[in-house]
């Protein structure tokens, strides 16, 4: 028998559930939820895996079917379906009385066309946390945001909150994400042997879909900018790094500054005099930053690099933020730093 102080301890834990729980994200979520010291696995739902069982964290679950998982028994749901099927989930995981966080598209910024199931939520935060902290806390839904667009959105953040950004400017956004990002569906062009050795392009153009995302947002702060997106696929199971060239108003010595005072105090920001890589972001829920000026332009410019893991600070570790904000616990906790 537990001690009475574990027995009440484990009685007050939270249920949560996980919805697209076999994806990448999915799991992750099952991961850092079995590790909570607060919550506790309720479901585990995988569209055509009901019955099959995995070994997740050390921990045996069994999936069930979406249409059957118990909604109504989780104080919080995370939806990691994918976009355009989330909504109706979202919408309806809410009629059983969960909280939810929603990792798709489908209720972000720039969405289009927003599910019809989306226009019953009402105005939904944009879990940006550093950014919403104020509107994500008590939320009944929240729009979790994407990976590229987490990185590139917390590196922007001191320049547009500043109005620093040069008016007419181009921002440009080269970002590489590991292979995570492209979901777990089978696909040839990232089969191992046509990843590997290899490193490439897609999207060109401006026509990656994160792309609505990220300017949705600048456009929020009042930037009169264009934004030019081009991600790139890395050889690397996860991670994604960022370099992001914004002209400015005027010259800024030391710019760096800027995310010092913008992020100070905060738990999941690392602001480095150092160029950050993948190795210093992988497994954890932070993104770490650093900027300087760009030499040798006509006009001033601030070069932004931003190393984050799409599947933790880019996905699940940033869900999972909003969902403790959600449900009146403290911030950080269960999130691997």
């Amino acid at each position: 028998m537990l001690p009475r102080g574990n027995y009440a301890f484990v009685m007050h834990k939270l249920p949560i559930g996980v919805l697209g729980a076999s994806g990448y994200a999915g799991r992750e979520l099952v991961a850092l939820a079995l590790r909570h010291p607060r919550l506790e696995l309720a479901f585990a739902a995988a569209h055509g895996r009901a019955g099959a069982r995995a070994r997740i964290a050390g921990r045996e679950i069994t999936y069930v079917a979406a249409e059957e998982a118990p909604l109504g028994d989780a104080a919080l749901v995370f939806s990691a379906l994918p976009h355009g099927a989330s909504a109706r989930y979202v919408a309806a995981a809410r009629a059983a009385g969960a909280k939810v966080v929603d990792l798709s598209a489908d209720l972000r910024p720039g969405a289009a066309p927003a599910p019809a199931a989306a226009a019953a939520l009402g105005d939904v935060p944009y879990g940006l946390t550093e950014v919403a902290r104020d509107a994500v806390r008590g939320a009944d839904v929240v729009a979790n945001p994407g990976c590229y667009p987490t990185a590139t959105l917390l590196a922007l953040l001191p320049l547009l909150e500043r109005d620093l950004v040069a008016p007419g400017a181009t921002i440009s956004v080269a970002a590489a994400s590991g292979v995570t990002g492209a979901g777990n569906s089978p696909r040839g062009d990232l089969l191992y042997a046509e990843v590997a050795e290899d490193f490439r392009a897609y999207a060109a153009g401006n026509a990656h879909r994160h792309v609505a995302e990220m300017r949705s947002v600048v456009e929020r702060y009042g930037a009169d900018a264009d934004l030019v997106f081009t991600p790139h696929l890395l050889p690397v199971a996860r991670g994604i790094l960022a370099t992001i060239v914004v002209p400015v108003r005027e010259s800024l010595a030391a710019p760096l500054d800027l995310w010092r005072a913008r992020y100070a105090g905060e738990p999941f920001v690392e602001v480095s005099d150092e160029l950050p890589t993948l190795r210093d972001v992988v497994h954890r829920n932070v993104v770490r930053i650093t900027a300087m000026p760009a030499q040798h332009v006509r006009r001033p410019a601030v070069v932004v690099i931003a190393a984050i893991d799409n599947l933790v600070k880019g996905a699940a570790g940033q869900a999972m933020q909003n969902a403790n904000l959600q449900l009146g616990l403290d911030e950080p906790l269960g999130l691997p730093t």
